[in-house]
């Protein structure tokens, strides 16, 4: 009798290349699996807890410095333009294509909508994007495959400049768009080592694109409307200091994507909304200011909890209605109220 030495899993993934015999055999082997035990992939497994965060010795926050560390960690030799594909990608971690995934990658998970320049025009397809266990999972697919070399592909780790592995990247097919790679150059010069060079203070002229802080864009603080445009210096003061609480919210939470719902409300804008006449949204003091927002796929009540903990001034309890206010009045006392 021959006795046989049994294969390992960690080998079949180490010498995994998607070739064509060895996907068909990791679908046989998946069936089998399924077979003797159905639930065995499911995500609520413990060795998927411990594939996708259990016992991970690093946790990369999903901000500019966080993708950077963790293609740095990953191998890419120009972290900085992953870092610029993940904020050209998903809006600065806001916006996912799948799950998890922050680089519209494509395969085989979560069917969306997405533009596309073919033959000169921009076209709307569906197409389906990976889902992925969290972004460190994500940002190590993306440059195994595009930044190192991969199967008969040349990665873009293969450029000696930035600006070159930016364009390696439109050449070997990552993106229809003609002027992607120069987007990515422009991302890059505006960050040194994951902090924004743009040192402009925030004023009410700037445009809604100005960052007021890293995460947070002024179009962001007014949804966009020319209407809530501020009209003072004090007022983008405030609305600043204010910002700067919101990304330390946003931090804790893992530097998921945090939404404001309201921020500068004029009084006619005030008005036609039914706020309060003294609503600290007005901003018609000096010091005076006040934002509502939640954070995307966190329990509201938990980010209630947090803030209620850890910020000194207003804060209203709106989480039944789904978001928490945070504000500031004369004087700036710690006072609490419900919705």
């Amino acid at each position: 009798m021959t006795t046989q030495n049994p294969l390992r899993l960690v080998d079949l993934f180490k010498y995994y290349k998607e070739l064509p015999h060895q996907t068909a055999a990791i679908f046989e082997l998946e069936a089998a699996l399924l077979k003797r035990a159905p639930g065995i992939l499911n995500r609520d497994q413990e060795w998927f807890k411990t594939w996708s965060q259990a016992g991970r010795q690093d946790q990369f926050a999903n901000n500019w410095d966080g993708v950077y560390a963790a293609a740095k960690k990953a191998g890419a030799k120009f972290p900085e333009l992953v870092a610029a594909q993940w904020a050209l990608e998903s809006g600065y971690g806001k916006h996912l294509s799948g799950e998890n995934n922050y680089f519209g990658l494509k395969g085989s998970g979560t069917t969306r909508s997405t533009k596309e320049y073919i033959n000169g025009n921009w076209v709307t397809i569906q197409d389906s994007f990976i889902d992925f266990p969290d972004l460190e999972t994500c940002v190590y697919y993306l440059v195994e495959r595009w930044y190192k070399d991969f199967n008969i592909y040349q990665g873009c780790n293969r450029a000696s400049t930035r600006e070159e592995a930016a364009r390696w990247l439109v050449k070997e097919g990552y993106a229809t768009d003609p002027t992607y790679a120069d987007k990515l150059i422009k991302l890059m010069d505006q960050h040194v080592q994951g902090k924004p060079t743009q040192k402009e203070r925030f004023t009410p002229d700037k445009p809604f694109s100005f960052r007021i802080t890293s995460n947070i864009t002024y179009g962001e603080f007014t949804l966009n409307d020319e209407r809530r445009r501020f009209t003072r210096q004090e007022q983008c003061d405030t609305a600043l200091e204010m910002c700067k609480y919101l990304e330390k919210v946003r931090a804790h939470f893992g530097g998921k994507p945090l939404i404001i719902t309201s921020g500068h409300r004029p009084p006619a804008v005030n008005k036609a909304i039914g706020g309060a006449s003294q609503s600290e949204h007005l901003y018609n003091m000096t010091g005076v200011g006040a934002v509502d927002f939640y954070i995307q796929g966190v329990d509201i009540y938990k980010v209630q909890e947090y803030v209620d903990k850890t910020y000194p001034y207003s804060v209203g309890y709106g989480a039944a209605k789904g978001f928490v206010h945070i504000g500031m009045r004369l004087g700036r006392p710690r006072i609490r109220w419900d919705y």
